[in-house]
Order: structure tokens, then C-alpha cells, then sequence
């Protein structure tokens, strides 16, 4: 089972994770999916939310702070949370988490702390 398996299946067990991906942001591709939100493509989602990672380093290139300062981005929507959370570790630069969670059953502070564990996997 290759890495990106095991950490998806391992971020699919976070309390109200409804879904989850692995996503290049400098090639906008998806590395691999696991989850099946209600109404969401997954997938665009998580390659949408390369539009994201992108403005926000820019804007902190631009504020003179180094890209290794952002842990993550959290949009917080009616019923989900979603949470962008880039792999700092100098061997996966340019990819990141992107991780759809059940708002009323989840935990940020707990999702964080696992998120940092399973970047360690890839």
C-alpha cells in the first residue's frame, strides 16, 4: 500500500472527516482521493482549493513571510469545515491535505494535531 493510501485511509478515521485528498498544487493534480462527501466532487474540490494554497502564499511572499509559516487554511461553511493543510517537509513541497469534515462532529484543535502526524507518513 503506497504512502498516500495509508495517509488517506488514516485522515478518512478523524471524527466527522467526510472526505480527503492528496493534491499537487504546482500541477493542480490530485494525487488521491478517499471519502464521498454528499454533493461534492471531491476531486474539484480539492483541485479548486489550489486557487487557494496559491493566492495565500503569494500574499505571504508578498507580506515577507516564508511559506513554511502556514500550517494550514480552514473555510468554514454552514455544515462542513474545510481544511487546506500544506506538506511543509522539503521532500513534498508543492503538495498538500485537503480534508472535508462534518462540522458539528469534529474537532479542529484534534484534526490539526492528527494532520501533522499523518504528514509524517508521506
Amino acid at each position: 500500500m503506497s504512502a498516500i493510501t495509508i495517509a488517506l485511509h488514516r485522515a478518512m478515521r478523524l471524527d466527522g472527516a467526510l472526505g480527503v485528498a492528496v493534491v499537487d498544487y504546482v500541477s493542480r493534480m490530485t494525487l488521491g482521493t478517499l471519502g464521498r462527501p454528499d454533493g461534492l466532487d471531491l476531486a474539484k474540490a480539492a483541485s479548486g482549493g489550489t486557487d487557494v494554497v496559491r493566492a495565500k502564499l503569494a500574499a505571504l511572499t508578498l507580506m515577507g513571510y516564508a511559506p513554511v509559516r502556514l500550517e494550514d487554511i480552514l473555510i468554514t461553511l454552514d455544515t462542513e469545515y474545510h481544511l487546506i493543510r500544506p506538506l511543509n517537509r522539503r521532500t513534498h513541497e508543492g503538495l498538500f491535505l485537503y480534508v472535508v469534515l462534518d462540522r458539528h462532529r469534529t474537532d479542529l484543535a484534534t484534526v490539526r494535531k492528527e494532520l501533522r502526524q499523518i504528514e509524517w507518513l508521506l
